[in-house]
Parts: structure tokens; sequence; C-alpha cells
């Protein structure tokens, strides 16, 4: 028996173990890839036959793999229930990606702090011009007087310097006869016949005028102070010849005629405002307010930089500011024609608060997601704000080379003498003047201008001191004006010196008939009267600070001078570098 038993378990191991070797030839088989004979250094593939015996081998293995499937699927016991449950209870963990959500994070927290950073920025824009026009009305008056007074008692007191008038009240003068002599022809032009002609026309037609006036608004204030800052140093330029004082007649008549024909620009928009407020079922108004949201599709898919940026919040303060002063003439115009009755104020004052709340919703909207888009964070409004701080700061220094109200001109586009001289023109038209109550009310209002103005840059000046020393920029302020500088690179650019000498053949070229000997000594005079000075750059060299005090580091950045050759590069632009106003897609020259 025990013979049997172990006979038949040898007889089964056998089987076993042949079964194992037909399986692993199988798949050996199954495994191979396409055979190949090598005969005479060439290689052969097989037939057709091997190829259709290959695609039934991998037709077996697919076929065991999906039985394979069913049966893991059998075991799993995989259900309708069970994945419902799982989809449910299912988790995932966010802290994986940390930076990511932080980012996302960071961006809504910077658009709900746009609106404050903005408004504070536009509040402290919106005093700076005020401040300048407030200039136009009640301080600008009384220097031209003071200046005209000094030239009615030189021949009395005598000549005591080489000028007749400082350069600042050749200037004052200027502004006042251009005022002068552009409200005079001002008083020719007839308000209402231009509102009778402008309500005449249709919607679109005035739609279409009111964006055309835009348009024409922001490129004349592009060029008109360039036109102003021409005749200011025409007329103010130290000239060895009389004659070439008659150059100044040109530029006169041309700023007088850029003055006028601004003011009759903002006339015309201004009238057409009024038609809008006046309309019947305010479609006008409707069409002009949706031209602002035009704007945010205009701007909000752009690339911007911190500079762009910049310059269009400035444009932004600046059409601001312009839409109040508008708005104060469309209520004068409409109060004189129901004889000052204080019951239309009130059917004016809704379309007034929706003007100003729409502009104020495009400026949030478009500069909030301009930040998102270009990861731009609110603090830059902060630096905008003491650039700001720092013009008006540096005007006030006893070296300074530019008025105030000029400063802000080239800065924002803000030019204050057609607007003012627009405003003169509709407040004489519409206030009657008679009898001595009214002169002693006219000069209580003006004592009354004088009083806020001085009481605006008070407070201006010493929170704009406070902005300067926050920015670490109190410097800045002690640093001499760019013209020193500008002289200085002209000088050396002139040399004959395009590759660098070195300090044995600087002898040689003594002996060559160039005088390097006085340059240097001239150079090394400039260095000890004066401390490290500013580069001129391309829009006037505006207060900005070099990266490094060498001297001939900054003029080769000018030149384009460095080492052996001549290299073109490109200044570095700052904040303060920006002082135009350029509409063209708001970029900076």
């Amino acid at each position: 028996m025990a013979d049997l038993l172990s006979m038949g378990l040898g007889e089964e191991k056998e089987k076993e173990k042949e079964k194992e070797k037909k399986n692993r030839e199988s798949d050996r088989k199954a495994a191979k890839p396409e055979k190949h004979n090598e005969k005479d250094g060439v290689t052969e593939t097989l037939g057709f036959n091997d190829r259709s015996s290959g695609t039934k081998v991998k037709k077996r293995n697919l076929s065991a793999r999906l039985n394979f499937v069913v049966e893991m699927s059998k075991q799993a016991d995989l259900s309708l229930i069970r994945f419902i449950t799982t989809e449910l209870t299912r988790g995932y963990f966010l802290e994986h990606n940390e930076a990511k959500y932080t980012e996302r994070r960071e961006r809504v927290y910077t658009c709900l702090r746009i609106p404050k950073e903005l408004e504070k920025l536009m509040m402290f824009g919106f005093f700076l011009c005020l401040d300048a026009f407030l200039y136009v009305f009640t301080l600008l008056p009384l220097r031209v007087i003071l200046a005209l007074l000094r030239l009615l008692t030189l021949p009395c007191c005598g000549l005591g310097g080489s000028r007749l008038l400082q350069p600042a009240q050749v200037c004052d003068v200027m502004k006042g006869f251009i005022m002068v002599i552009c409200y005079s022809m001002m008083s020719y032009v007839d308000y209402a016949m231009m509102y009778h002609l402008i309500r005449g026309q249709s919607v679109i037609k005035l739609y279409i005028i009111y964006n055309m006036l835009e348009v024409a608004d922001r490129l004349f204030s592009s060029f008109g102070q360039d036109i102003l800052d021409a005749l200011y140093w025409t007329a103010t330029e130290p000239k060895e010849k009389k004659r070439a004082h008659i150059g100044v007649i040109p530029h006169f008549f041309m700023a007088v005629l850029y003055v006028f024909l601004h003011a009759i620009l903002i006339m015309v928009q201004a009238t057409t405002l009024n038609v809008a407020f006046n309309s019947h079922n305010k479609s006008l108004l409707t069409i002009m307010m949706s031209n602002n949201f035009v704007e945010i599709k205009g701007s909000v898919f752009k690339k911007f930089e911190k500079n762009n940026l910049f310059q269009m919040s400035n444009s932004d303060i600046k059409e601001r500011f312009t839409n109040y002063i508008l708005l104060l003439i469309v209520c004068l115009r409409n109060m004189e024609q129901f004889s000052w009755n204080s019951d239309h104020l009130w059917v004016l004052f809704p379309d007034v608060v929706m003007v100003i709340a729409s502009e104020v919703a495009v400026d949030v909207v478009k500069h909030a997601f301009i930040t998102k888009f270009n990861d731009i964070s609110a603090d830059v409004y902060g630096e905008y704000r003491a650039s700001l701080a720092f013009d008006l700061v540096s005007s006030r220094q006893k070296n300074a080379y530019t008025d105030y109200s000029d400063s802000v001109s080239r800065r924002m586009g803000f030019i204050p003498l057609p607007l003012a001289l627009l405003l003169i023109r509709v407040v004489t038209s519409s206030v009657k003047i008679q009898g001595s109550l009214s002169f002693m009310c006219v000069l209580l209002f003006y004592l009354g201008m004088i009083t806020l103005k001085v009481l605006n840059s008070i407070v201006l000046l010493g929170t704009s001191c406070v902005f300067v020393k926050e920015a670490n920029m109190e410097e800045k302020l002690f640093d001499p004006p760019p013209s020193a500088v500008s002289s200085r690179a002209n000088s050396r650019a002139q040399r004959p010196k395009h590759v660098h000498i070195s300090p044995q053949q600087e002898p040689t070229t003594d002996k060559g008939g160039i005088s390097v000997t006085s340059d240097n000594s001239q150079t090394t005079n400039m260095a000890e009267t004066s401390a490290p000075t500013l580069p001129k750059s391309d829009s006037d060299a505006f207060l900005t600070t070099p990266d490094e005090d060498d001297d001939d580091k900054i003029i080769n950045s000018d030149t384009g001078l460095e080492g052996d050759g001549l290299i073109h590069r490109a200044p570095k632009k700052d904040l303060l570098e920006i002082d135009r106003f350029t509409i063209c897609g708001n970029r900076i020259d």
C-alpha cells in the first residue's frame, strides 16, 4: 500500500511539473518579439505567418487581463452605493499647494485695499490741483501787481541789479497778460447761441462730439504746457543782444492762441454736458456716463508697469477735478436761468451725484483689475503720493527752478489757465455786480479765497513733508537742479575723446594741442562747489537721482560713452522722471 501511494504521488508531481513547463514555454513565446534571422550579415524578419501568430498571442493576453479585472471586481464587490459613498466622503488637502492659495488670497486683499489707497491718492491730488487752481485767482494777481509796481518804481530808485525783473516775476507778468487778453477775446463768444446750436443736434451727434472733445482736451493739455514753458524760457533766458528779445513775441501770441482755443474747447464741453442735464429723457446723460465704462475695456486688459500706472493715475486725478469744475459751471448756468431759485438746485443734485458716483466707480474698478492682472501691490499708491508730495516740497525751496503750478501741470497734464479763464467768464456773465454792497461781497469772497488758498497750502505742505519723510526722500531735496549737470554733460560730450586715455598718455594729449588740463580744472571746480548732481533724463530730467555718485558714470549714462567705445544705454525710469502728460496708450516717452 505504501508503495502504491508513493507511486501515485510521484506521478502527480511529474504531471504538475510538465504543466508548469508548458505554461513557461507558452509565456516565453508570447513575450518574444519578432524573430530576426541573420544570414550572411543581413537581417531578415519573419513572414506573414509569424505576424499572425503574434497577434493571436496578444489577443489571448488581453482576454486574460480582462478576465483578471472581472475577477478582481467580483472580489472587491463594487456597487453604485459604494461609488456614491466614496464620492461623498473623499477628501483633499489645500496645504499641499499652500503658495498658490496664499497668492490668491493676497490678490483678493489687494483688490479690497485698492479703493481706500486709490481714494487717498485721488484726494491728495485733488487738493494739489485745487491749490494750483486757486493760485490763478488769488496770488497770481497780487504777484503781477507787485511786478508792475517794481517796473514803475525802477526809474525813481535806480537799477540796483542787472535785471529789471526776476525770472519768476517775468513769468507772472506773462501769465497775467495772457489771462487779460484771452478774457477780452472770450467776451465776444456768445454762450447762449452755442447752447442752442448744440441742443439742436441729435443725440448720436452729441455723443460723438463729446468723445471728440475729450480726446482734443487731452491732446491740448499734452502740448499746451510745452508752449507755455517755451514762452517762459524764451522770456527769461540770458541774452547777449537786444534783438534776441524779439523772439518772445511769436511765443507770446502762440500761448495766447493756445489758451483761447483750449478755453473754447472746455466751454463746448461744458455746454454739451449742460444740454445732457437739461434733456427730458436723460438719454444723452446716460450715454455720456456709459462712455466712462468703455474706458475700463480700453485699459484693463493692457499690460501696465508702475510708471504707466502712475501716469494713468495722474490723468484720472486731472480728469476728476476738471469734471468737478464742469459740473460747477453747469450748475451756475442753470441757476442763472431759474433766477437763482434754490429749489432747482435740488433738481440738479441727483444727476450731479450720479455723474460723480459713476466716475468714482469706474476708477475703482479700473485700478483694481489693472493691479490684479499686472501683479502690482496696493502699496504703490503710497509711492505715487510721495512722488507728488516731493514736487510740492521741492518747489518751496530756494533753489527751485519751477513754479508749483507748472510742476503740477507737467505731472498731471492739468493746466489751470484755460479752466480758470472759462470760470471767470461764466461767473461774470451769470452774476450781476451793482452797488457798493455787491463790491463788498466780492471783496469778502476774494479774501475768503485767499484764506482758503493759504490754509490749503499750509496743510498740503505739512502733509507732503510727512510723505517725503516716510518715503526716505529727504536727501533728494538737497540735490542741485539739473541745469548744472546738463551743461557739464554737454561740455564733456563735445570733447573729441571717445577712447579711454590712460594716465601715461595724458601728457601726449597736451602736446597734441588739446587742453585737457583746463577741462579737468573746470570739472574739479564744479565738483568742489556742488554735491553729486542729477542726470538729465529724456523728459527734462525731473528730479532723478543716480544709482552711483561717480560723475563720470553719470555722464556716460547720458552720452552713451563707456570704456573703449560708444554704448547705447537706455536710462532707468523713475517715478520722479515722469513730468509729461502723454496720452497715447498711457506710454512714457
